[in-house]
């Protein structure tokens, strides 16, 4: 079944359909919007298309998550296939976040043969590419990410206010996350997420030990956040070497780990999902930027710019995603290297002074 156990209670609801597959951190920005929305029209059903995996998201709300497996929809006949289900639900209005291949023909079928009302999200693609070329930068701040979700839900007629999604105190942790937690009330708790999916991102794992190497001979207790194996293993090396130290690779589902940064007072983490992740549960959050750029709209939602450790490099941002090869030959992502420990450490220290 694509569908959950929940049932709409409601009788000639108007029925909506927001699509957004992927990227996880993407799909976690639209719980401010989708939490906000419920919240100021209950009387509508509002359903989320998205991956089965991310569907913790959404599991303390009252939207309807509709999760699939990508691999059994693959190709025009895969989605045309998708279509005539979701098509049974009889959506009033399809929205889609994510504006790609895929969501396109999804938006097409629905428009010209469901003959249902469709909007899309306005990625900003030309302000990005004006921001992240190789020469005659437009540097300036866009649109948020979350605020370009929102105004979609604008053109299809319902004003939204991005909120808070999940209150940090609330949230409700399993054993099996309570049996890492330290016993002391007091003891400083820090999560790093030291990795993210492109290199340009990634601050070098010989400059992270030494700011791990600080932090543990502090007395903090670390918590160590990352998926692939070659992630795990550098984690299990590190916590192997360092004290107070505990890689949770691979040994908590989403919603755990969502929990487990509920409880954190403070989260490390490059432009990465765990960023995200970490603003959904209020926890604050010192992010480190390289190749890509908080100007493109993706940094953590109600996260201080205060928060942000980078430099200024005439070659920045290269890219939105980070995804693009260096343009530096004799000094590749020095964006990232030039960043010493030390100020990462620094930032860390006074936003717990701050507490």
């Amino acid at each position: 079944m694509l569908f959950g156990k929940k049932k709409c209670q409601r009788k000639k609801a108007l029925k909506i359909l927001v699509i957004r597959f992927s990227a996880m951190g993407d799909v976690a920005m639209t719980a401010p919007v989708l939490y906000s929305f419920i919240e100021k029209y209950p009387q509508v059903k509002l359903s989320i298309l998205s991956k089965k995996s991310f569907g913790s998201f959404f599991s303390s709300s009252e939207v309807y998550f509709i999760g699939i497996d990508l691999k059994h929809y693959e190709g025009l006949k895969g989605l045309y296939k998708l279509f005539k289900t979701l098509k049974k639900e009889k959506f009033d209005i399809v929205i889609d976040l994510h504006d790609v291949l895929r969501s396109i023909i999804l938006r097409f079928l629905f428009r010209y043969i469901g003959r249902t009302k469709v909007f899309v999200v306005d990625k900003g693609r030309k302000d990005k590419k004006a921001l992240t070329r190789k020469n005659n930068k437009v540097l300036k701040p866009l649109k948020t990410t979350i605020e370009r979700y929102a105004d979609a839900f604008k053109a299809a007629g319902f004003e939204v206010q991005p909120a808070e999604y999940i209150n940090k105190s609330n949230v409700e942790i399993s054993d099996k996350v309570a049996s890492i937690l330290p016993a002391e009330k007091h003891s400083v708790c820090i999560g790093v997420a030291p990795f993210a999916a492109h290199q340009g991102k990634i601050y070098p794992p010989e400059k992270m030990a030494e700011v791990l190497d600080y932090l543990s001979l502090k007395g903090f207790n670390l918590f160590l956040f990352g998926g692939g194996d070659n992630e795990r293993l550098q984690l299990q090396k590190w916590e192997s070497k360092f004290p107070h130290c505990i890689s949770v690779a691979g040994k908590f589902n989403l919603k755990e780990e969502l929990q487990l940064i509920s409880k954190l007072d403070l989260m490390l983490s490059m432009d990465s999902a765990n960023m995200h992740l970490a603003s959904l549960v209020g926890t604050t959050v010192v992010s480190v930027w390289g190749a890509t750029h908080p100007y493109a709209g993706f940094t953590g939602w109600k996260q201080s710019s205060q928060n942000i450790v980078q430099i200024d490099k005439p070659c920045r941002p290269c890219s939105v995603y980070g995804n693009k090869k260096c343009y530096l030959t004799d000094s590749p992502y020095a964006c990232m290297r030039e960043i010493s420990p030390s100020k990462i450490v620094e930032k860390i220290m006074l936003v717990l002074s701050e507490k």
